[in-house]
């Protein structure tokens, strides 16, 4: 499904999300920060897919939730172009530790990948808590616009 430029795809973990509810709150996400969506990709994948992946562009060889690539034009900095994968084992055993719903961790971290693309970082501690503090506006974000608890 292409909407809002944004393709979401799920590519061996079937998970029912609403597609539709994802791609208009992150047109709104990335409008609030003055970004424009040219190209989004999530796909939804597994450990192994995704520790396929982290080894070979990254030469790292642990799972992770998410993997954020930044393919935009850098002289086209208030656009974004990227492709995020999203191990749904990952989430799924994040939600479980957090005593969350697996579709609120989802969230969560797709948010923390746009974020990404729009030039948050997470390597310093103050990188972390303002990372986790845009994350939480995007949860409320999302919220505020599907009417959600």
């Amino acid at each position: 499904m292409l909407y809002n430029n944004i393709q979401i795809q799920s590519i061996d973990k079937p998970i029912r999300i609403s597609k539709k509810k994802i791609c208009c709150w992150l047109s709104k996400l990335t409008e609030y920060y003055s970004y424009e969506i040219i190209s989004l990709s999530i796909s939804i994948c597994s450990d192994k897919h995704l520790l396929a992946i982290n080894k070979k562009y990254l030469n790292h060889n642990y799972y992770t939730d998410i993997i954020t690539f930044d393919l935009r034009d850098k002289a086209n900095h208030r656009s974004i172009e990227g492709d995020l994968y999203i191990s749904l084992d990952r989430i799924r055993e994040n939600a479980k530790t957090l005593s969350l719903k697996t579709e609120e961790e989802l969230l969560r971290v797709i948010a923390h990948g746009t974020l990404h693309l729009i030039g948050y970082k997470d390597k310093t501690p103050a990188q972390k808590l303002e990372m986790q503090e845009a994350e939480n506006r995007s949860l409320s974000l999302y919220k505020s616009l599907f009417h959600v608890k």
